[in-house]
């Protein structure tokens, strides 16, 4: 049997806005209202994420896309034309540079999710 992540929640203070900035960014669908009380973001045919209101205090989360190189160009300019502040490393200064050895980028939402953006998973070297 396959296995794969259908959605996640992911918290917000005002999903409406969160939800529209990441669609907006990556240039993938989204809806103000979807299934109950989110506001999905549709990152692929098999993956939504379902960005939800709340007042609670919540973890910040790090996701990570990987794109082809052309999407990855395209991405990076939708950064810089909404004059986001982006990284190399996944902390530190916001060095508005792309990591030299993995070819990646960080940027933090306004909500504090940590949002990365790559084309070659290192992650996955050694699998």
């Amino acid at each position: 049997m396959a296995i794969h992540l259908d959605h996640t929640i992911v918290p917000a203070r005002n999903q409406i806005v969160s939800a529209k900035l990441l669609a907006e960014l990556l240039g993938v669908p989204w809806a103000a209202t979807g299934a109950g009380p989110f506001s999905p973001v549709y990152v692929n045919d098999g993956l939504t994420l379902d960005f939800q209101d709340t007042d609670e205090s919540f973890p910040i989360y790090h996701f990570c896309f990987r794109v082809s190189p052309q999407d990855f160009d395209a991405i990076l300019g939708r950064i810089k034309a909404a004059g986001i502040k982006y990284r190399s490393t996944v902390s530190g200064a916001m060095d508005m540079q792309v990591n030299k050895q993995y070819g990646n980028i960080y940027w933090d939402e306004p909500e504090g999710h940590r949002w990365e953006l790559l084309t070659v998973s290192y992650a996955r070297k050694n699998v």
